[in-house]
């Protein structure tokens, strides 16, 4: 009679097998939250329904920012060559989406054939109507990049007014459609210009939640002098300060992507490192992507979990017969009530709830006779999920991450200072005498030796407690200290003799100058006399 409970328990124990991390998400999402979003019209509050594609499409960049400050360039400088339907100037040139993304043949796909291509993760845009879709091309071609990652570059952010209204459509709305589904968003700033405009105040604010996916680039840092330059980072640390609202700063890259001359190269060093760390972070997505759509799909489920219990607390508190406009009216102003005791009952956390102005706004046009009462089963189902299967699907990821090759971005820029001299770092620190005959360190030797015999060597060597005494003066710590003693001393006999002392103090004072010390000893830092040894 109640054989349901039993297999309803073995379920809970066991959860669902899945062959790979895509798969359980698509089945997950199809019998356990869709449900729950249908029957609460999650869709129409806040996201529509994801379709397989969401779940298969490659990672994608979004670039946002105001006119000219260099987002189609930026997609120009990483594949290293043109896409189709680019056009750059000082002016506003992009005025439409375009999504760069690999073909086998260079073309352009407009906005109306892409919104029915089931292959393709746009298919919801369609809701956007044709003032949009009409604005939404794909631009296809064949490059390494674009085999790992798909960019979107979107129309430059305009400061006036009516060019704000004239668009036709819901431009933050639909930059908050592609937030929720690419997996890195990069705000581009021009450095001669850090003015916030009221349209890119309502964007940024329009991508709040999605700070994590948040990167921003000073781009075109190259036309001002260093001094000029730390003024407007701190000009620009300071407008982003308050308008993004989170405790963390934004992380910011400084630099000048394009693949002129710089026309000031006093921070060429500190641009090369910038560029680094930004394509590290770039080409870190294919490995995380299953990663943040697992991410992706529990913030989901936590807030139409939340949207229910609102819905459902609507529909309770509504009339059956009479007094329904007036009671809806009094509902939608006391929703912040309704919040606080639905975060009281079923203890939510307050940062799962929706934004209480654009809730109240959204269901001033909605039915409240048409809501749902609250169908635990539904809620126990999207728990259960998140309780177990997902706990499976982790361990899945690990699993395929330590199976694959190491999945990263390659070709375009990213290959350009992979190899050869012009990588970052290459000749510097301790890479410095990388490909010079003689050994490096053998420039200051005559120096550390004339500090060597002062230490009472005994058959050539000085002891770990007399090398100590010398090492100290330094003033770094005992862990980079005892770094340094590691590579220095090659034979590990705990002792040094010269060609090691001078290593060492070789070593001291890369780390001195600002340079980070190796892991290994590179070959061309090892002492002559211990190369054939080691050999």
């Amino acid at each position: 009679m109640f054989s349901w409970l039993g297999s309803d328990d073995r379920r809970r124990k066991d959860p669902e097998v899945f062959q790979t991390v895509s798969e359980g998400l698509k089945k997950l999402y199809k019998s356990k939250l869709l449900p729950l979003e249908e029957h609460y019209r999650f869709h129409e509050f806040h996201s529509p329904a994801l379709e397989d594609a969401d779940f298969d499409n490659k990672p994608m960049v979004l670039l946002v920012g105001q006119y000219s400050t260099g987002k189609t360039t930026f997609i120009r400088y990483l594949l290293e060559q043109d896409f189709p339907g680019m056009r750059i100037g000082p002016e506003p040139t992009t005025d439409s989406f375009i999504a760069v993304m690999q073909g086998e043949v260079e073309g352009i796909v407009p906005g109306n054939a892409l919104v029915v291509d089931p292959k393709k993760p746009f298919r919801k845009l369609n809701a956007f109507g044709n003032a949009f879709l009409n604005r939404f091309v794909c631009a296809q071609l064949p490059n390494p990049v674009l085999e790992s990652i798909s960019v979107i570059d979107t129309p430059g952010i305009l400061s006036g007014e009516k060019q704000r209204i004239s668009r036709g459509y819901d431009f933050a709305a639909v930059l908050e459609w592609f937030a929720e589904r690419v997996d890195r968003i990069i705000l581009l700033f021009d450095a001669h210009k850090l003015d916030i405009s009221d349209e890119f105040s309502e964007v940024i604010k329009a991508l709040k939640n999605h700070e994590d996916k948040m990167r921003v680039v000073l781009n075109k840092a190259d036309q001002i002098e260093t001094q000029q330059l730390m003024r407007v980072y701190g000009a620009l640390m300071w407008s982003l300060g308050k308008i993004v609202n989170t405790p963390e700063v934004i992380r910011v890259y400084i630099g000048s992507f394009w693949s002129h001359p710089l026309l000031i190269p006093d921070n060429r060093k500190l641009f090369e490192a910038e560029e680094q760390d930004l394509f590290r972070d770039i080409q870190s997505l294919p490995r995380n992507a299953a990663l943040r759509k697992l991410n992706d799909l529990i913030k989901r489920a936590r807030l139409a979990k939340v949207h229910a219990y609102i819905i459902s607390s609507l529909k309770k508190e509504m009339p059956s017969v009479f007094g329904k406009d007036n009671k809806k009216k009094e509902l939608v102003s006391n929703l912040a009530e309704i919040y606080g005791r639905i975060e009281r009952e079923h203890q939510i956390s307050p940062g799962d709830f929706p934004n209480l102005k654009r809730m109240q706004d959204q269901l001033q046009a909605q039915d409240f006779s048409k809501f749902q009462p609250l169908k635990s089963k539904l809620l126990e189902v999207v728990d259960d999920m998140l309780a177990h299967d997902i706990a499976q699907l982790m361990v899945l990821v690990r699993q395929e991450e330590s199976q694959r090759p190491v999945q990263m971005v390659k070709g375009g820029a990213f290959e350009g200072t992979l190899h050869g001299p012009f990588g970052h770092g290459y000749g510097e620190g301790a890479g410095e005498g990388i490909d010079d005959a003689e050994w490096v360190v053998a420039r200051d030797k005559p120096m550390y030796d004339e500090i060597f015999y002062t230490l009472s060597p005994v058959d050539g060597k000085i002891t770990g407690a007399n090398a100590k005494k010398e090492m100290v003066r330094s003033k770094l710590p005992n862990s980079v200290l005892g770094k340094i003693w590691k590579l220095a001393d090659i034979d590990k006999d705990g002792m040094l003799d010269d060609e090691e002392f001078a290593l060492a103090n070789h070593l001291i004072k890369v780390k001195l100058e600002g340079h980070e010390l190796p892991n290994e000893l590179p070959a061309h830092l090892l002492p002559p006399s211990k190369r054939k040894i080691l050999e």
